[in-house]
């Protein structure tokens, strides 16, 4: 079986850029990546619930592919479950490995599925109960898509802040918003909004495939964990993560999930949770 470290020296034999894990982070402020080869910029930021003191179980990566594309994923460990920490790290470093041997580097599209299928044999081999959700963006040639188990989701933002596509969250509350049974703040204020009907770690997972979206030079992806989507509403995210420089959009987005956390903002939606955010920014 071939490990992370093997993987990853063969990357660097290839020229490749080695994927940027973000596994059980404690981040004090975002971290900015970036790459000529990118069609911009990857803010990333993954902290732990308020109070919380088990690890983050919140996972990220971002990884860089030849030609010019990017690959990011964020994934949830199911809060609870055991060891869902190590669920999502498996979930972001199956689905590096398999970038990493994948033979085909114009359609990325069977790697990625390829490591979310191989992260839920592994997940499901242990034997503990563990779970993930993972949501992956891949863009190349400026055409971005979109895969997703669970609700963890993805959102394509446009320079003047229409959604140009967003993910729908695998949950009976998100299939009730999707189907239009509950409108969003309904949603956000729902007594089930934690329950999550498709993951990764179990028999029955199923891999949402997004349609193609052809990016203008001035739209913003935002990757998340439940704990941006079920704090701030859609158009909170949209405002925030199409302005300024991106470090600045990071910041903006983290600081109004956090006092939503907190509770510090009255008759707002609030759930404590983990939380990790990838943005790609102009």
């Amino acid at each position: 079986m071939t490990t992370i470290a093997e993987t990853l020296a063969r990357d660097i034999s290839r020229d490749r850029v080695a994927p940027r894990f973000f596994l059980e982070s404690e981040m004090g402020f975002p971290e900015l990546l970036q790459s000529d080869g990118w069609l911009g910029n990857a803010v990333v930021y993954s902290q732990t619930c308020p109070g919380k003191e088990e690890p983050n179980d919140d996972s990220a990566v971002v990884i860089s592919t030849p030609g010019g594309g990017i690959v990011m994923a964020v994934a949830d460990g199911v809060g609870g479950a055991p060891v869902g920490y190590k669920a999502s790290a498996i979930a972001v470093q199956c689905l590096a490995e398999s970038l990493a041997i994948h033979p085909s580097m114009s359609d990325l599209r069977p790697a990625i599925l390829d490591g979310i299928e191989k992260a839920n044999e592994e997940i499901l081999d242990m034997g503990t109960g563990a779970a993930t959700t993972i949501c992956v963006v891949e863009v190349h040639n400026r055409i971005a898509r979109g895969y997703q188990v669970g609700d963890s989701m993805a959102l394509f933002v446009g320079g003047r802040g229409a959604v140009k596509w967003k993910s729908t969250s695998h949950s009976p509350v998100g299939y009730a918003v999707e189907s239009g049974l509950l409108n969003e703040e309904e949603a956000m204020h729902h007594d089930e909004r934690h329950i999550v009907s498709n993951l990764v770690g179990s028999r029955t997972m199923h891999i949402e495939i997004g349609p193609a979206i052809h990016l203008a030079p001035r739209d913003t992806i935002v990757l998340a964990s439940d704990g941006l989507f079920d704090n701030l509403h859609i158009s909170e995210i949209c405002q925030r993560a199409r302005l300024g420089p991106p470090l600045q959009r990071m910041n903006a987005l983290v600081s109004l999930a956090q006092q939503r956390m907190d509770g510090t903002v009255a008759d707002s939606p609030g759930k404590p949770d983990d939380l990790a955010v990838v943005l790609l920014t102009p």
